[in-house]
């Protein structure tokens, strides 16, 4: 891994900058527009017992961010920077995603029907990226997956699809994870010689930035299924389309950055079976909503996810940009991860305690 940043990266800046820009201020705009179309199509999402807001408000509003990285993946093809193998399907993928989670997002649909979906979805994408043949762990070293790299993309995929959607459940929280998340995956591309991938998420990540204009607390618009499962799916599949060699380091990045809602959904999912509750029914027991109950704010948990996974995800990237220093920055970035999931863990335990006993469902 270099220490510098690639040759490419300076004449290609004014590109970066430009297209930034554009598609923060295309989704701000296509956000606006959508609250209008929602509001006037009855697309609202209605306060009920489960509710972690208490007005109307509508929906769908991650249609904007889709659109606007899907036109910038098909934009930076057309200016001939080399894209890489297996793209295409991974962006049919995402089409596919998208799509029906729209559906969703205007008349439900069964979760066994989701759930059949995005396996497909996924399927598409690794015929395209091809298997996990390893997978880099710095200093306690490479791993060869063997057979297991062919079925692990398609956990990989699901679960942060479902990770993304399951976390969408108050004002902001999934715009600012998108925009820490896919912010340090686009520096990953640019340290790992991947101008497309490079560009194509920072462009979703001004994207993401240009909808939590409306979304911060109080949120005139939700992001909606076909916002929160599409943005799953691409940030498990951005390191995929890396290719073998730098997917193997590119996965572990991720699962850094991302893991206040990877150990938010396993944690919950995990108490809920334990205590014989349907995993698949809507509820409010994930640890940032019983904060929620509890008293903290929308806006004080939204910042403190995005801090976790921006100092996690940071001390990651940086052991792979000073080799040298990697075992600190590991440590680092392994040390945050537990201290900020042990802190979640007692502060909603001492927050229930406090108030009152825990929540249930």
């Amino acid at each position: 891994m270099p220490e510098t940043l690639p040759s490419w990266l300076p004449p290609i800046g004014l590109l970066l900058i430009g297209s930034c820009l554009v598609s923060g201020l295309v989704s701000c705009l296509g956000t606006a527009f959508v609250i209008r179309w929602a509001t006037n199509l009855g697309v609202i999402d209605r306060p009920n017992e489960r509710s972690s807001h208490q007005r109307p408000t509508p929906r769908g509003g991650g249609i904007a961010v889709v659109a606007v990285a899907l036109l910038a993946a098909f934009s930076f093809w057309m200016t001939g920077i080399s894209v890489p193998d297996g793209s295409w399907a991974v962006l049919v993928g995402a089409i596919v995603i998208a799509t029906v989670s729209g559906f969703d997002d205007v008349s439900p649909i069964s979760p066994r029907l989701r759930l059949a979906v995005q396996i497909s979805a996924a399927v598409i994408a690794m015929a395209g990226t091809g298997p996990i043949p390893s997978i880099d762990l710095g200093s306690m070293g490479q791993y060869a997956t063997g057979l297991a790299g062919w079925i692990l993309p398609v956990f990989w995929i699901v679960g942060m699809t479902n990770a993304f959607n399951f976390m969408d459940g108050i004002d902001g929280i999934a715009g600012i994870t998108a925009i820490v998340a896919i912010g340090v995956i686009a520096a990953a591309f640019a340290v790992a010689g991947e101008p497309f991938l490079m560009l194509l998420a920072a462009s979703t990540a001004a994207a993401a930035a240009g909808f939590l204009v409306w979304n911060w607390p109080p949120a005139r618009i939700f992001m909606g299924d076909v916002g929160s499962a599409f943005l799953g799916y691409l940030i498990a599949v951005l390191p995929l389309m890396a290719g073998p060699e730098k997917s193997s380091w590119l996965i572990p990045l991720t699962a850094f950055v991302m893991w206040p809602f990877l150990f938010d959904t396993v944690y919950t999912m995990a108490r809920r079976i334990l205590k014989k509750e349907n995993v698949l029914e809507a509820h409010r027991s994930h640890i940032y909503q019983r904060l929620v109950i509890k008293g903290f704010s929308h806006s004080a948990i939204t910042c403190l996810y995005g801090l976790l996974g921006l100092v996690a995800g940071g001390a990651a990237l940086y052991a792979k940009l000073r080799p040298g220093s990697h075992e600190t920055a590991e440590l680092a970035a392994l040390g945050s991860v537990i201290l900020g999931a042990t802190g979640l863990i007692v502060g909603v335990h001492v927050a229930e305690a406090k108030t009152g006993g825990r929540v249930s469902a």
